[in-house]
């Protein structure tokens, strides 16, 4: 591959540079509306993916080369680093990670190691340096914020109603702080060995921190967050904080993060967010996935509202407000990449380029991390 060849536009708008469009790329877009990955899934789990740094890079890299997206995002899960803390877990079909044994008490916490990478996660930086060697378009990698781990931990398993996690917030505040101090520690040392190892972009999932009040927030979660980003602030690549579905009234309390981009989730407008987190970011987000059961004219001019909104300033990344699922219909994903290359770079007055899927538009950027 010629270094001229790597598209760029990503980083960019992550830096809040002018770009021809609007870059787009999918949380979860590697995945079982995908009938590729389906069949794959039939002989692997998601776990014996993972471990395996060749079958891992090729499943990061299919929709790259199947939807023309302008990034890829690491194919891992935000639970494997809590492996190196000691956590026995099982990602459990159709439920999600199921803790063997939770930490509910001082003594559990305490009983936690401290991080290192070492085991299956030297598989996952094995993934990203065959990566960091073949993609054209930059790699994202990611770990799973405090808030959202320890709600795994503590809960057992995913839960909508988060009971156990704040009844430890709220009636055991110096237990539950130093088990997020952990989870930081854990979050951060991660994203710097992903850095490190070539990952062009790192994203901080903060998947179920929209359960809470800005007041409950700004108290037990955020300092555990900026924690992270502030050890992060000496890597030159981007940095994107999710704050998760429901997340708008947690906006205005990310203002002087040290990240560089917040993606959002639908129920807020890209104007709107850009507004209530002080114009400080670059704005991913934020089509609501069920749009895509809809017929594509609707999809269409959902989308095209979005845009217009993104490309009002420099700065924004067309994604979804939350994850591919899997009744998404596959080409229908493909045709909203398409429509979004297209109708962005008319709205920018780029030049259309026909039948482009990835602009030539840079020389891939030289792994330089601090520290």
């Amino acid at each position: 591959m010629s270094a001229s060849e790597f598209n760029d536009t990503f980083l960019k708008a992550c830096r809040r540079e002018p770009t021809d469009y609007a870059p787009v790329w999918f949380m979860r877009q590697a995945g079982r509306y995908d009938p590729e990955y389906r069949r794959l899934k039939e002989r692997y789990s998601l776990m014996d993916i993972c471990r395996n740094p060749e079958l891992a890079a090729e499943v990061t890299a299919m929709p790259v080369r199947k939807l023309g997206v302008d990034a890829a995002i690491l194919y891992s899960d935000i639970m494997n680093p809590v492996s190196a803390l000691g956590v026995a877990f099982t990602i459990v079909k159709d439920v999600g990670p199921v803790v063997h044994r939770p930490v509910r008490t001082a003594d559990d916490v305490r009983r936690l190691r401290p991080f290192s990478i070492d085991g299956d996660l030297e598989r996952v930086l094995d993934t990203i340096r065959i990566l960091d060697r073949e993609l054209r378009v930059p790699l994202i990698g990611f770990a799973g914020a405090p808030f959202t781990i320890a709600s795994y931990l503590v809960e057992g398993r995913p839960t909508r109603q988060y009971l156990r996690t704040k009844a430890m917030m709220y009636g055991a505040p110096d237990v539950w702080r130093e088990l997020l101090d952990k989870l930081a520690d854990m979050a951060a040392g991660y994203l710097r060995a992903q850095l490190e190892c070539g990952a062009d972009a790192v994203q901080l999932f903060d998947s179920w921190a929209g359960a809470l009040s800005p007041a409950d927030f700004r108290a037990y979660v955020l300092p555990a967050v900026r924690k992270i980003f502030d050890h992060l602030a000496d890597c030159p690549q981007p940095k994107i904080y999710y704050p998760g579905v429901g997340s708008g009234e947690l906006l205005p309390e990310l203002r002087g993060l040290k990240c560089d981009v917040v993606s959002v989730d639908w129920r807020v407008s890209i104007r709107e967010a850009r507004r209530r987190t002080g114009g400080g970011f670059a704005v991913q987000g934020n089509l609501d996935p069920a749009v895509l059961l809809a017929p594509l004219a609707v999809v269409e001019r959902t989308a095209a509202s979005i845009i217009d909104e993104g490309l009002e300033e420099p700065g924004f990344v067309f994604n979804l407000g939350h994850g591919l699922f899997p009744e998404a219909p596959f080409e229908r994903v493909r045709e909203l990449v398409a429509f979004v290359h297209e109708y962005s770079r008319k709205k920018a007055g780029a030049p259309r380029i026909s039948g482009l899927r990835q602009d030539v538009v840079a020389v891939k950027p030289t792994r330089e991390v601090a520290g």
